[in-house]
């Protein structure tokens, strides 16, 4: 079998023919295997899914109980059988539940990253390296200029401003699913023990982390409807970064905006988006541990998808490794 016979690009997604199943598709199907719960990866209407136990709680918080027909939780390192097709869920490192899919039939193993990070993150599994002929690789981060740094260095400044700026409140913008939760737990790991105050979007999800194991510290509502305003000086508000550009924001006394994300690098972006303090930090993999991963799985062939695709084709062809892009459409940045 080739590989393009056990799996390729269709306009719903990644298809598997001989299991009749497609991989984070981007429409309502009738069997879905989910990678994790960004919104751009899990989408409600399937038929059937798939996932890890946290995905489907997760989607489910998303996208409402009847987020699809009929739902299987998978453990990682169990291997299903699918019409003769072998599917088994890897740790991705990305967020609570994100998993790598390992698809083999015919003599080929693929692995599908979905989106994975190597960097420790105490919120979710670590990644683990998945054995097989063909890769497929996200690359959001996909260029030699991304770097990320020691994502504790980049909390040690919010932590500094605090001290310079004992009266501002310090809005901290993270996205609700994984980068709030890693935000929180990194703060409390640098020795911040004071309440963190959460925008009322982040309360299910974060409860849910806590379920889960993840201890977040104490977590406080972000609202002013019967407090005093003054009661957030100096204070650590975390919220998703739409609700800054909101009254719900400006309420705070002089508030510092600050954006946790591995796009921070870009300082035109923090710019454009009012970012008084960037904070590097990624739940992707930047340039060096992409091409890391790469060598230290050593497939036949690498597929790259959803992100900086030409330039990490380009690696590997001058490392003599196989590689396509696959130009698929509809995954976004959401989860950084």
């Amino acid at each position: 079998m080739k590989p393009d016979q056990l799996l390729y690009p269709a306009p719903a997604g990644l298809y598997c023919p001989s299991g009749d199943f497609y991989v984070d598709p981007m429409r309502p199907v009738a069997r879905a295997l989910i990678t994790h719960g960004h919104s751009d990866h899990a989408r409600a209407g399937h038929g059937a899914v798939l996932a890890t136990r946290e995905t489907l709680d997760i989607m489910a918080i998303r996208h409402g109980a009847d987020f699809c027909g009929t739902a299987q939780a998978v453990a990682f390192g169990e291997t299903i059988d699918l019409s003769g097709t072998q599917v088994s869920f890897h740790p991705a490192g990305h967020v609570l539940g994100s998993a790598q899919i390992a698809i083999s039939a015919g003599g080929i193993r693929f692995c599908v990253s979905g989106d994975y990070k190597r960097s420790p993150d105490p919120t979710c599994a670590p990644y683990e390296p998945v054995a097989c002929d063909v890769f497929i690789t996200e690359a959001t981060f996909g260029l030699p200029v991304f770097h990320h740094p020691d994502p504790k260095g980049e909390i040690g400044k919010l932590l500094t401003s605090l001290q310079q700026f004992p009266g501002r409140s310090h809005l901290v913008g993270a996205y609700s699913l994984g980068k709030a939760q890693r935000v929180i737990r990194l703060l409390r790991d640098c020795g911040y023990d004071r309440p963190i105050y959460i925008h009322g979007s982040l309360a299910r999800l974060c409860d849910y982390y806590v379920s889960r194991g993840i201890d977040l510290g104490e977590l406080r509502p972000a609202t002013l409807e019967k407090g005093d305003p003054t009661d957030f000086s100096g204070a650590v508000i975390v919220g998703p970064p739409s609700a800054f550009g909101e009254r719900w924001a400006r309420r705070f006394p002089e508030p510092l905006v600050a954006f946790a994300s591995g796009w921070m690098m870009v300082r035109q972006r923090a710019r454009q988006g009012g970012v008084e303090l960037p904070l590097v930090i990624s739940d992707h993999c930047d340039w060096p541990e992409l091409t890391e991963t790469i060598r230290d799985l050593a497939p036949a062939e690498v597929w790259v998808t959803h992100g900086r695709e030409e330039a990490l084709v380009r690696w590997c062809e001058l490392a003599n490794i196989p590689a396509r892009p696959l130009h698929l459409v509809g995954y976004e940045d959401e989860g950084d």
